[in-house]
């Protein structure tokens, strides 16, 4: 289904920098040109997240399968986390909100869904067959846009989105210091942030056993209260943590711009 043309016209309208030239008939705003992906991949996770074959069952088996693992029993479901990551952000209709590394689009589609036809979903991503399987999604909300960017150097305007979703991703990013400073820059006064992301478990043991496994992976093992310590550091407030197996789930609101 492609992405709504007055949803891609809203999306265009808050992009720091025009678009030039026509776009293809994808239904993505595709901001990297000819780069295969937005970077050189950080690890195996990543490197195996850009095979095709993957993509295909990203969203209904790969996602859930690594997410259950790394989150544990008493962590959320996959229903559980867009249900987590809705009420975090506070959506509601009329709102914008950017999901970041939005992969297939689940997460973008609910949060079209909770802004209705007045707000904007966008989805960012930096894989063309991730967002290829998102655009062609069925029931495609007609508040969902589709943007190929760079999610450690977002392309909006200053204080120019509600709520920014970065779920399963930040630890996967080369500069998460960056991602962060423009998540904060891309917020108005107020806006609502939520992160999933790694946490060390605090017993020793089992630290080291998943540093090893980031260590072969590629995937960043940030320590529990690590994230919100950053978000306080550029003026977040209303911080609150949840943290489940080797996982946590850190949400804030963004203070007026530094």
């Amino acid at each position: 289904m492609p992405t709504n043309p007055r949803a891609r016209s809203r999306l265009l309208e808050l992009l720091a920098e025009p678009v030039s030239g026509p776009e293809p008939d994808s239904g993505i705003v595709d901001l990297l040109g000819g780069a295969a992906q937005a970077g050189p991949p950080t690890g195996l996770a990543q490197r195996l997240m850009r095979i095709e074959a993957v993509t295909r069952v990203y969203e209904r088996y790969w996602r859930p399968a690594f997410g259950a693992a790394a989150k544990g029993f008493r962590g959320p479901s996959m229903a559980g986390e867009v249900t987590m990551a809705t009420e975090l952000l506070a959506l509601a209709p009329g709102k914008t909100v950017l999901d970041v590394a939005c992969g297939t689009g689940r997460f973008t589609r609910a949060f079209g869904e909770a802004v209705g036809t007045d707000g904007l979903a966008i989805g960012l991503d930096g894989s063309r067959q991730m967002l290829g399987r998102a655009v062609a999604a069925e029931n495609l909300p007609e508040s969902v846009a589709f943007v190929r960017a760079d999610a450690t150097a977002l392309p909006f305007q200053s204080s120019t989105v509600d709520a920014i979703c970065c779920f399963a991703a930040l630890h996967l990013f080369a500069d998460p210091e960056a991602a962060l400073d423009s998540f904060a820059a891309t917020l108005r006064p107020g806006g609502r942030v939520a992160i999933f992301t790694s946490a060390r478990h605090p017993w020793l043991p089992a630290r080291v056993v998943s540093d090893g496994f980031g260590f072969v992976t590629g995937i960043r093992m940030f320590d529990r209260g690590e994230i919100a310590d950053r978000l306080r550091a550029r003026g977040f407030t209303q911080i609150t943590e949840h943290h489940a197996g080797v996982t946590q789930v850190v949400a804030g609101t963004a203070g007026a711009p530094r």
